[in-house]
């Protein structure tokens, strides 16, 4: 089931897509309740609830599309360095930061948030912030959404906490990165967490066996597997759960391969009006271009 949040008619809806037929139903929902996209539904599932009756039916062409968790009710979960040849290319770049800058796949994993108010749209415009960075990087990852609550998840047992997935890009401004030595303010400016283009569950969908490219200007840089993962999902949800309680809606992003801006010699980072591509095979495709 691929489910999307999108506008319609001038307003808000919620529905379910089938990308081979181009169509999408549109679930019979309040204002109100279509108000958090998807977030909805997740909430009306993990309590036991069933789906929505369908109002109608359109094609997918007549909605605009945007990001399925359009605010998330807290920060998103990141995973860093999570593939040993990012964590090389970061490395050699020599603008790693702090602890975290060696060549060695870390023993634990590195987790750092956006804020909510980071996401936008598929096909919205990344902000340049020119004023704060010359650093602008881009990071494709796949994004794992949970559907039910939990705290001390084993992993065993994590997949049962899983919904389904998305795609993010996780705007990066490295130099903000090094002046600060952390991750989270480079990382949360508005804009610089483009999610798309709608929900897949998990029955659907092997998140960690999946390929994973990203172009920019059509040019292919990045090029991957999430079999690559150093820490894989069960490994995360496990780490993320032991003192903090999970809940439906949260989003961690699992890390991104070798092949961002910053791995080039020289860097290549980007400018206003690069187009950058995700694609994320059985999920779909997220662009954005930046402003």
């Amino acid at each position: 089931m691929k489910l999307a949040t999108f506008r319609y008619n001038q307003q808000r809806c919620v529905g379910i897509v089938d990308v081979a037929a181009k169509m999408v139903s549109i679930f019979d929902l309040t204002i109100e309740n279509a108000k958090n996209g998807v977030q909805y539904l997740l909430d009306l599932l993990s309590e036991g609830g069933e789906l929505p009756k369908i109002r109608e039916t359109t094609s997918l062409d007549s909605v605009e599309l945007e990001a399925p968790l359009p605010r998330p009710r807290r920060n998103i979960f990141c995973a860093g360095k999570n593939y040993l040849d990012h964590v090389k290319e970061v490395a050699k770049s020599g603008l790693g930061s702090g602890p975290t800058s060696g060549s060695e796949a870390p023993t634990y994993p590195i987790i750092f948030t956006k804020v909510p108010e980071s996401v936008i749209a598929p096909q919205a415009k990344i902000l340049r912030h020119a004023n704060l960075t010359n650093h602008l990087d881009y990071e494709a990852e796949l994004a794992v959404v949970i559907g039910k609550k939990g705290r001390g998840i084993s992993r065993e047992n994590a997949m049962e906490h899983v919904w389904g997935y998305t795609i993010i890009n996780d705007v990066s401004a490295r130099d903000l990165q090094k002046k600060h030595q952390q991750w989270h303010i480079a990382k949360s400016l508005d804009s610089f967490c483009p999610m798309g283009p709608w929900l897949v569950s998990k029955d659907e969908f092997d998140g960690n066996n999946t390929a994973i490219r990203c172009w920019v200007n059509d040019e292919l840089r990045q090029d991957s597997s999430t079999s690559l993962f150093i820490f894989d999902i069960p490994a995360l949800i496990e780490s993320l759960s032991a003192g903090i309680t999970l809940y439906p809606g949260d989003i961690i992003a699992t890390g991104t391969p070798s092949g961002v801006g910053m791995g080039f010699n020289p860097p290549r980072f980007l400018q206003s009006g690069d187009k950058v591509k995700i694609e994320v095979a059985g999920i779909g495709v997220l662009e954005n271009v930046v402003e």
